[in-house]
Order: C-alpha cells, then structure tokens, then sequence
C-alpha cells in the first residue's frame, strides 16, 4: 500500500504529515488495564481543562483548529475528533468502550492530543491519498449518517473516502474480524512527532499485543 498526501492539502499546510501504522491484531474486550488507563486520562484531562474553553487552549487543538480554518472549514461546526474527545471527557459524558484496538486508538489521541483513526486495513482497496474533501465525497461517519467531509483531511481509496479528521467511516470501521489495522494519527505539525512515534507503538503492544509493526512517515510533497 502506497499512501501519499495531495497537494490539494500541503499546498495550503506545508507541515501536513501522518503517522501511519500497520499491525496484525485479534479484536477483543479491552483488558482492565486499558480500560484503567482511559479512566487515568478521564480524570487528568478533567482536571487539566475543567471548562471547555480550556480545551480550545490547548496548543496542538488550536493547531487543528486553526488548520481547519486554513483548509475552509469552521472547526467550530467541524471539530476535529481529538477535540470532540476532549470535549466529551471534560462534559463527564465518559467514553464509550469499543473493543480493544478502538480503545486503545482512543486513548492515544487523548495522550498526544491528535485525531487518530483506527482502521480495518483489509476493507481498503489499493492505494491511499489523503486530500482535502470535496462537496461530492460521499461519507457515512460511524454513528453519524451522512457527513459534510468537504474542506477538511479525508483518505481516499480506490472505492472512495474511508476516513477523515473529524469521523471514520462505517466503511472501514473496526470488527470481530478484523485482523489488521491501519492507524493514522495525523498531524498538522512536526511537534513533538517521534514521541508520538513512540507512544503510539508503546500502546498499541502493550495493550492490543500488536505484532508486525510497520511504520511510514506520510508527507506532503
């Protein structure tokens, strides 16, 4: 699998770049150690941003945000995943347990602070651009219906959209028999990227036992 980033988005972000991840997984109920560390993030992120304008503060979220704005997009109509996520822990809503690769994708955005997607590898066909949405893309979010995924970062297969900064896809979302992941974490900066390297390998062994990581450091041109 080829993935490239379309001028369409670096032209107008220069420093766009994704971390992407492919690794074997067997999909299960998160263990309670990752199910302790989501309640750990819960609770710190709430102390952290006790309102939700201390979200907007945050830097790699006005990051995003201001990324949205450059791209067309309102973020605050259009939020980015890793702000809505926030957003939930700090209104108490609590997060919703999903199985193990899910779960431990959710905990990644909330540590780096960054939209993550979580995705069935085996349900994308050939190769992967991600580019800035247009008015035509056809998109059901996952629990969300029909979404507007124009203006912002979407991943294009050869069947179509699969995935965007704000929702994944029904299409390629995660299930008992899913096998393989691709995970993106995607990044409107180069800020602090080899730690998120890191982590995001660290979390995806330590509580999905991943085995075969393979990484690519996705650039605009």
């Amino acid at each position: 699998m080829k993935i490239t980033v379309d001028k369409s988005i670096s032209d107008l972000l220069p420093d766009f770049n994704t971390l992407a991840f492919i690794m074997d997984v067997e999909i299960k109920e998160s263990s309670k150690e990752l199910k302790g560390l989501l309640k750990e993030l819960e609770i710190e992120v709430q102390k952290v941003c006790p309102t939700l304008e201390d979200v907007l503060k945050v830097p790699l979220i006005d990051e995003a945000r201001n990324a949205y704005r450059t791209l067309g997009k309102d973020p605050s109509r259009y939020k980015v995943a890793s702000e809505s996520l926030l957003r939930r822990i700090v209104k108490d809503r609590g997060l919703y347990l999903i199985n193990n690769a899910v779960d431990a994708g959710n905990a990644l955005s909330i540590i780096l602070k960054r939209n993550t997607a979580v995705l069935d590898y085996d349900k994308i066909v050939g190769d992967v651009i991600i580019r800035k949405g247009r008015t035509d893309d056809l998109f059901f979010g996952i629990g969300r219906g029909k979404l507007n995924v124009s203006n912002i970062p979407v991943y294009v297969d050869e069947v179509g959209p699969f995935g965007s900064s704000t929702s994944d896809s029904e299409r390629t979302m995660i299930t008992n028999k899913t096998k393989k992941l691709l995970v993106f974490v995607v990044c409107f900066s180069y800020t602090e990227v080899d730690k998120a390297i890191e982590i995001t390998k660290e979390i995806y062994e330590k509580y999905v036992n991943a085995k075969n990581i393979q990484f690519m450091h996705v650039k605009g041109k």
